[in-house]
């Protein structure tokens, strides 16, 4: 069998275990290293070029480091390599300093996550970057935003409080013909449920905090890139610093091995709650992209393969004070940011203020949930309650 008839779920097990890695254990080990000690000058100078598979010094990596990053390349038909960083902001931080430079235009999608935005109106406004919001789903249409100083795209389907779904290969298409770089944090999906690159997205980008790592107790990113942008991808990390320790690279490696069961539960016991929370009296509306009314569903239903345990619901009327009374009445879900870990997670989000380039307006105060790996019956009789003690005050 071809490397490429592997399935998803395999290439999850046996990815980055290289015989030299793994020295006959199953997982590689954790490779502890900042110097590295060499038989001669001239091996030195031989291992200078860092390049993966070398030890050369610590910050360059070790089979610890190199083992993740190979299984996620992996799982990216056509990609040609993958760098790691100390958290999903960092990679998205890194990923857009290596495409961009003073007086580009970046063309950045409305519904991105917070601080995605604050790196753009900070940090790159300082560089002299202009950073240009666009709806998220404009589609094809992004081509009347192109303009003569305009360098990337970047995308987040879908949208990390609200939910839409992009066309992302709509949009890759018109980058590609317009000569623009396109990014997608894909964190929402992972490249189990959609192939970033192979929908040509030219840097795929994870925050592996959270499904990757799937325990909530690891800050862990990676970009993953194609043929064309990964040397300036690795020459910019290196530039910059980055490193990832080998502990957390191993926790990391270790959940990606059962991301792919995980998933499928998150997606099962999440479409469940969201269907329930669709019927209820108090919910005007739940923005979960496999529900046909979703923004962009459409999308969701030609380009993904699954879905994952992340989505929002909009509450019937009330406030913030009763949205807070029924968050903190809740046993079965934490109150806490991120996602991904097997625990349920529930958080109040108000996107409308994040918002620039699009309006949001809907009925009432919005909840984002995430649905960890509990018994999804208990967690509607959770929320069953909180909606009840909802609907007495609102």
């Amino acid at each position: 069998m071809s490397e490429k008839d592997v399935k998803p779920d395999t290439r999850l097990v046996q990815g980055g275990r290289r015989r030299e890695w793994t020295t006959g254990i199953v997982n590689p080990p954790v490779w502890r290293a900042s110097t590295i000690l060499f038989n001669d000058v001239e091996a030195m100078r031989e291992a200078g070029a860092g390049r993966v598979g070398t030890l050369h010094y610590g910050r360059t990596g070790t089979p610890t480091q190199w083992a993740l990053a190979e299984a996620l390349t992996a799982l990216e038909p056509g990609a040609a390599g993958t760098r790691l960083y100390p958290s999903g902001v960092a990679a998205i931080s890194i990923a857009l300093m290596t495409v961009l430079r003073p007086g580009d235009e970046l063309l950045m999608v409305d519904s991105t996550y917070a601080p995605t935005r604050a790196f753009c109106d900070g940090v790159l406004a300082r560089q002299g970057v202009t950073t240009r919001y666009y709806d998220p789903l404009i589609g094809a249409g992004i081509a009347d935003l192109i303009g003569e100083k305009t360098r990337a795209t970047f995308l987040e389907s879908p949208g990390s409080l609200t939910l839409e779904v992009q066309d992302v290969p709509g949009i890759c298409a018109v980058a590609r013909e317009r000569g623009l770089v396109t990014l997608l944090d894909n964190t929402w999906a992972t490249p189990l449920l959609f192939p970033a690159i192979a929908a040509g997205v030219d840097l795929t980008i994870l925050s592996c905090t959270k499904y990757v790592v799937g325990h909530s107790d690891v800050m862990l990113g990676s970009v993953t890139a194609n043929e064309a942008h990964w040397k300036v991808l690795e020459q910019t990390s290196r530039a910059f610093g980055q490193h990832v320790s080998p502990d957390d690279a191993w926790l990391a490696a270790r959940g990606l091995r059962t991301m792919g069961v995980r998933l499928r539960q998150h997606e099962a016991s999440g479409l469940k709650v969201a269907r329930w929370l669709a019927e209820q009296s108090q919910v005007a509306r739940v923005l979960h992209p496999a529900l046909p009314d979703c923004p962009g569903h459409e999308h969701w239903a030609r380009d993904f393969k699954g879905a994952s345990g992340l989505f929002s619901f909009v509450l019937k009327g009330g406030d913030e004070a009763a949205r807070a009374k029924l968050i903190d009445g809740l046993e079965h879900f934490g109150i806490g940011y991120s996602w991904g870990g097997f625990e349920s997670l529930a958080l109040p989000v108000d996107p409308a203020k994040l918002r620039t380039a699009t309006r949001v307006e809907y009925e009432g105060p919005m909840v984002r949930l995430h649905i960890g790996l509990e018994d999804p019956d208990d967690l509607i009789a959770d929320l069953a309650r909180g909606l009840a003690a909802y609907g007495a005050t609102a």
